[in-house]
């Protein structure tokens, strides 16, 4: 019993991998002659349902929902200005895939900002719409079951605080070596192969 980290059933709770589900049950299986418990959790939007061994959900990640101050905090996240680091669009891309997959709802909510376009701003890749749109719903879901409200609510929220963030005007302003509020400078690997077609 002391495996089940505190998580019991019908809770609703954050699989890195997955995003928001709820453990539906605490069962005990016998694999191999070894007998094995295991949180049965599903995911309602994947229509997916995982079988995790209590033993292991330390090492997936597996937590309990945001307490409402960290949601405060990664709507606040939101309004800061995005941070757009001179990288090649692949290894940017994977940075933000990490954070996805992290769990961590502030990294998640960094994502959202960083790659959140207005109607004014030219147009996001298919790569880049496609990870905006995976953070966004991380984060949405996660938001919707701690405030008790739902998703497409949760989402006019994120979209508000994003509404509050200081505009880019041209990517290329953006990428200007910048100082963020720690003091360092957004183009922290010395990788200036992008700056050329950035700044063009």
């Amino acid at each position: 019993m002391t495996q089940r980290q505190g998580f019991k059933a019908n809770e609703f709770v954050v699989y890195p991998a997955h995003g928001v589900g709820q453990i539906l049950a605490i069962e005990e299986q016998e694999i191999a002659g070894a007998k094995l418990e295991l949180f049965v959790i599903n995911f309602i939007k994947d229509k997916m349902t995982l079988r995790v061994p209590t033993a292991k959900v330390a090492n997936v990640g597996m937590r309990k929902l945001s307490e409402p101050t960290l949601v405060k905090k990664a709507l606040e996240t939101l309004k800061g200005r995005a941070r757009v680091k001179r990288t090649m669009w692949s290894r940017r891309a994977q940075e933000y895939e990490a954070k996805i997959n992290s769990g961590d709802i502030v990294a998640i909510a960094e994502v959202v900002r960083d790659l959140y376009r207005s109607e004014s701003q030219p147009e996001q890749s298919y790569s880049e719409r496609q990870l905006y749109e995976a953070a966004l719903d991380r984060l949405s879901r996660e938001i919707a079951v701690v405030q008790h409200s739902t998703e497409t609510e949760a989402v006019k929220e994120i979209e508000a605080q994003l509404a509050k963030s200081p505009r880019r005007n041209a990517k290329a302003e953006a990428a200007e070596g910048e100082t963020d509020a720690e003091g360092e400078t957004d183009d922290t690997d010395g990788d200036d192969t992008t700056v050329a077609d950035e700044a063009a």
